[in-house]
């Protein structure tokens, strides 16, 4: 005879043999999951909606005006491909708006980041009223660039300007500052100079006031001079706030417009000079746009600006990465050296401790 159990006692033996049941989240715990994982993208969702306005979409639609027939007032007109491109690389004012742009940016970007070196270097090394130093050498970076413009335009003329009045007074006959090619570019290369100069220097002063003093010290110990500590513990240490001023200076100077724009305002339409001399790219585009009224071969000149900046910028980084890097290595051996003498010096000590400490333990043992 098979004895079965009852029903209720069969199903409390099968509820103590299978696992407990995981409880459902509730719909709070659910909504403060999803918070948790979703937040962090809305918090950065404003900043790429506003790059898509205001910086991929004029992009991707100067790329669309550049290989169309755009006219100014007429609008879209048809089909051309690389036409437009065609056309600006065989034009010889592009290139020498490309030769113009080069020359003023390296007369205004080498100097001006050596400068701000010097200055923020100086500033670092604990002036008295340093809150009225930094304030001093900001304030160019606020004058606005069209008076900046007109001031160094009235200082630079070539009848009565005060550059030629000092040179007159050490013997210099007057220079044709806005006439002569080079000397138009060493003119605008100044004012460039002038508003920009500070701004860098007080960007790369924040990167050194993070640098830690042990590290001076250290060195000083070591005998490391002033120029020994700058380029070994400084440069190498304040590399990437350096890549960040070099590449923001090559956009910005690659850019330029209001200087040359306003330098000479007496030629027609205030293009770059008589014969073009000061002519940059943007001004250049700027001609093409609003002068000719064709924004086709505008688009392309900006697109082929943009591809100029990209590789000068990754140009600038290489270099700069390889030259910060360059003076890295001795500081590093040096510190491995110092660290490699104490790690040495601890176990002689610790070593000449054991062996007294088994020498005295042998003797008591003896005894």
């Amino acid at each position: 005879m098979t004895l079965t159990a009852p029903p209720k006692e069969r199903r409390d033996a099968a509820s103590a043999k299978q696992p407990d049941a995981v409880p459902r989240p509730s719909w709070r715990h659910r909504l403060s999951r999803f918070d948790q994982n979703a937040s962090p993208y809305a918090y950065v969702a404003p900043f790429f909606l506003l790059f898509g306005i205001v910086g991929l979409f004029p992009l991707i639609y100067t790329v669309y005006v550049a290989v169309h027939e755009w006219d100014l007032l007429k609008g879209e007109g048809d089909f051309v491909g690389v036409g437009n491109f065609v056309e600006i690389l065989g034009d010889a004012m592009f290139w020498n708006s490309i030769f113009n742009t080069l020359s003023i940016f390296l007369l205004s970007a080498i100097p001006q980041l050596a400068v701000a070196l010097l200055v923020a270097y100086l500033l670092d090394r604990g002036l008295r009223a340093p809150t009225i130093w930094r304030m001093s050498v900001l304030i160019p970076f606020v004058v606005t660039p069209v008076a900046v413009a007109i001031i160094f335009s009235s200082i630079f003329n070539e009848a009565d300007g005060l550059a030629n009045n000092l040179l007159n007074l050490i013997g210099i006959v007057d220079q044709e500052w806005k006439h002569d090619t080079f000397l138009s570019h060493i003119a605008i290369a100044v004012m460039v100079n002038f508003r920009w100069t500070g701004y860098n220097a007080l960007i790369l002063l924040a990167a050194m006031q993070a640098v830690p003093r042990d590290l001076y010290e250290s060195a000083a110990i070591d005998g490391a001079g002033p120029a020994r500590r700058f380029f070994s513990i400084t440069i190498p240490t304040i590399r990437p706030t350096l890549i960040f001023v070099i590449i923001t200076a090559t956009i910005g100077g690659l850019q330029i417009f209001a200087e040359p724009r306003l330098f000479d305002v007496s030629t027609a339409g205030g293009i770059g000079g008589s014969d073009r001399q000061f002519q940059t790219t943007v001004l250049f585009l700027w001609e093409l746009a609003f002068f000719r009224r064709n924004l086709g071969e505008a688009s392309a000149v900006a697109i082929l600006l943009f591809l100029l900046i990209v590789g000068i910028g990754v140009i600038n980084f290489l270099l700069s990465r390889r030259i910060a890097t360059g003076s890295a290595p001795k500081a590093d051996r040096a510190a491995r050296r110092r660290a490699r003498i104490a790690t040495d010096a601890r176990n002689t000590a610790s070593s000449a401790g054991t062996a007294t400490d088994a020498r005295t333990a042998s003797q008591e043992k003896t005894r």
